[in-house]
């Protein structure tokens, strides 16, 4: 997969799912819309959280429901993303291009992505388990920038 991804960040006005470190998108690839829950993150090197995902054929009703559960767009942000998979489909190797940086995610096991990790030259000491979000506001705040959006001008 290579193109732009639009994602869309909705929590409660108190930002409880954040507090709580959980995550509810609403991504735009192109024509497909899906919508992701994260839960929290598991302390450790890697990053580990359950992730459920749903594909949406009416994401506008969707942003309704939403809304009347008392869920608004907090935060929006895009990225350019090329993926690289091996013919074993053992992991994902995804290349993401943020208005803040660029990106290495290695996504598979841990096993995976430690060895892949090694095979491009990179280290333990080289990760990062932040989201976006987060590495957002860092950027913002080592730039004395004040945070908005995400986005490409």
């Amino acid at each position: 997969m290579h193109g732009v991804l639009k994602d869309v960040v909705f929590d409660t006005p108190e930002l409880r799912l954040r507090e709580s470190g959980c995550l509810l998108r609403l991504r735009q690839a192109g024509s497909v819309v899906t919508l992701t829950y994260k839960g929290p993150s598991e302390p450790g090197l890697h990053k580990v959280r359950e992730e459920l995902e749903t594909r949406l054929w009416e994401p506008r009703a969707l942003v309704s429901v939403l809304a009347r559960l008392g869920f608004e767009p907090v935060f929006h942000y895009e990225k350019y993303r090329t993926e690289y998979r091996t013919t074993s489909r053992a992991g994902t190797a995804m290349l993401d291009e943020t208005p803040v940086g660029v990106y290495l995610e290695l996504e598979g096991s841990a096993r995976w992505i430690d060895r892949t990790a090694r095979q491009l030259g990179f280290t333990q000491e080289d990760y990062i388990t932040l989201s976006y979000g987060q590495l957002y506001l860092d950027w913002c705040r080592r730039n004395q920038v004040e945070p908005s959006n995400m986005v490409f001008s």
